[in-house]
């Protein structure tokens, strides 16, 4: 009875806010950084991080549908961080890699999907199979008009991006048979956002992250300077709709400055 009573409680709270947000601002971009998986999972029981991970990675699906449901047209998931791969456990990482492949590349393929899938990151030091499942479910979403877009951040480092896109950016000027002094005397932060992982879409309006931490750990470093921050103490597993839509909600009461 009381399970029962808490159902509809929270349903007619949901509804609230979601009408409440048919009137409010929306974020074109959200990011979301997916954390507390392993804590989860612990305090839900399971002795395995493996059982955080799977909760995980299938509730990204439900995610995507209220974003959907909300005209977000962007999303960007910190899946994995460089650090995450190189300094957990092997069988942790090994897993992870697994519902990557099994659960996210592979649900984003399905005919059915609207989301076009971009992966952000390190694909270089991912396992073959994971690489390859992501290079699939770019290829299999590359068409998809629905205006919707997914960036996976996986194997992921601001600092890295930005050096990346430095260096790209200075290796087309030679290709071009431009001069090092040419190229920097014309440099522009356009020109070096053309060469993010981001390339081509809004910078992230709202950054939401779970699990109670209040730090970035190294996520669009540049994208998210003049970005909105939520920190939820909901671990990603259980981030609920409510959650959600209360974060919305913040960014709406917001008067953005850019800046100044």
């Amino acid at each position: 009875m009381l399970s029962a009573v808490k159902s509809a409680v929270y349903t007619v709270y949901a509804r609230r806010l979601t009408r409440e947000l048919s009137r409010a601002s929306l974020p074109r971009h959200v990011a979301m950084v997916m954390d507390g998986n392993r804590r989860w999972a612990r305090q839900n029981g399971f002795h395995d991080a493996k059982v955080g991970h799977r909760y995980g990675a299938e509730h990204l699906d439900e995610v995507l549908v209220w974003c959907r449901e909300l005209g977000i047209h962007h999303v960007t998931v910190f899946v994995a961080s460089v650090d995450n791969l190189r300094k957990r456990d092997t069988d942790e990482v090994d897993n992870l890699m697994l519902m990557i492949e099994d659960v996210i590349a592979q649900r984003l393929s399905h005919p059915a999907g609207v989301w076009q899938v971009k992966t952000a990151g390190r694909v270089d030091i991912l396992p073959d199979s994971t690489r390859h499942a992501l290079k699939l479910a770019e290829e299999a979403t590359r068409d998809r008009n629905s205006g919707f877009h997914l960036n996976v951040a996986v194997g992921y480092d601001g600092r890295d991006e930005i050096v990346n896109a430095l260096r790209a950016l200075l290796e087309a000027g030679s290709h071009a048979g431009r001069t090092l002094d040419d190229v920097a005397e014309r440099l522009t932060a356009d020109q070096i956002a053309s060469h993010l992982y981001t390339s081509g879409q809004p910078d992230p309006d709202l950054v939401i992250r779970t699990s109670g931490e209040h730090r970035m750990s190294g996520f669009l470093l540049w994208q998210a300077a003049y970005s909105e921050f939520y920190f939820c103490d909901v671990h990603w597993p259980g981030f609920r709709k409510i959650d959600f839509l209360r974060a919305l909600r913040s960014y709406a009461a917001r008067r953005r400055r850019f800046g100044s």
